[in-house]
């Protein structure tokens, strides 16, 4: 029975489905990305620009201006700035009318996107283990992790397009993606958690709870774990995957929705 594919207008409207889910999982996590584009440039742009680097720890949790530590807080400005950049050259790869309306647009893009990225996993490992701007061990293994994960695939995207192999290089540049987005993904998991639980069951300051313990790992491997899914259901001949795929998908993009407007009501929008 297994072997047995789908009627080809159920077919259609299974694969219609899933592409459209993951269109409005898209949108919602486009316009979240926008925000924290916007936060970062309001927040810590301004401050830069002005030299109020002390002002970069009016936000807490973290310092990101140390006194006399220069080297320090040039990568941390650095690192948290360049966040910007990569995450709108991230967006404007996976725009499918960029790339077939502007292709050297989506080549220089997509260039800017893996340096700037493995740039961001660099400076990340080095103010992790070096400097200690983490909140706990645990949170530091996940970032590092993390930066492992985005040299990995930012490395075999690149290596599939100078190869020309596109089909893989769209693949592995969306794993890339999803890895470098693991900072976003932790604050919209973490707001959407708090939300949906009224209140921050698990968790603590330190980010070192059971529910911290997922989520700092979960940042990143279950939007890499859903993209996978994505792919086999796009790949599969059976409708049932495809519309059990879509669902799983409507499912993240409910709660991504919920996490960006928590992160942009409580996170961000109170500091600027």
């Amino acid at each position: 029975m297994s072997s047995i594919s789908s009627p080809p207008p159920v077919k259609g409207v299974a694969a219609g489905a899933l592409r459209w889910a993951g269109i409005l999982w898209f949108i919602v996590a486009a316009i979240g990305q926008a925000a924290f584009i916007g936060f970062i440039l309001a927040f810590y742009g301004t401050r830069t620009a002005s030299g109020d680097y002390a002002g970069w720890n009016d936000k807490p949790l973290i310092d990101g201006y140390i006194a006399g530590d220069a080297t320090g807080n040039f990568i941390f400005a650095a690192h948290v700035l360049l966040a910007s950049v990569v995450t709108f050259a991230g967006l404007m790869q996976l725009v499918p009318s960029i790339r077939r309306a502007v292709p050297a647009l989506h080549r220089w893009s997509g260039r800017t996107f893996l340096v700037v990225a493995a740039f961001m996993a660099l400076s990340g490992f080095w103010l992790t283990l070096v400097r200690g701007t983490s909140l706990s061990a645990v949170s530091s293994a996940a970032i590092v992790i993390d930066g492992l994960l985005i040299l990995i695939f930012g490395g075999l995207a690149w290596r599939h397009a100078v190869k020309r192999r596109f089909d893989q290089h769209r693949v592995w540049a969306m794993r890339t993606f999803m890895a470098v987005s693991g900072v976003w993904f932790l604050r919209v998991g973490i707001m959407g958690w708090v939300l949906i639980n009224q209140g921050p069951v698990g968790m603590s300051d330190s980010l070192s709870g059971p529910a911290d313990i997922v989520l700092v790992f979960g940042s990143y491997l279950i939007p890499l774990g859903l993209l996978e899914l994505y792919f086999r259901a796009g790949r599969s001949a059976h409708a049932a995957q495809k519309f059990l795929t879509a669902a799983i998908v409507l499912a993240a993009a409910a709660f991504t929705a919920i996490g960006v407007f928590g992160t942009i009501a409580l996170m961000w929008g109170p500091y600027l």
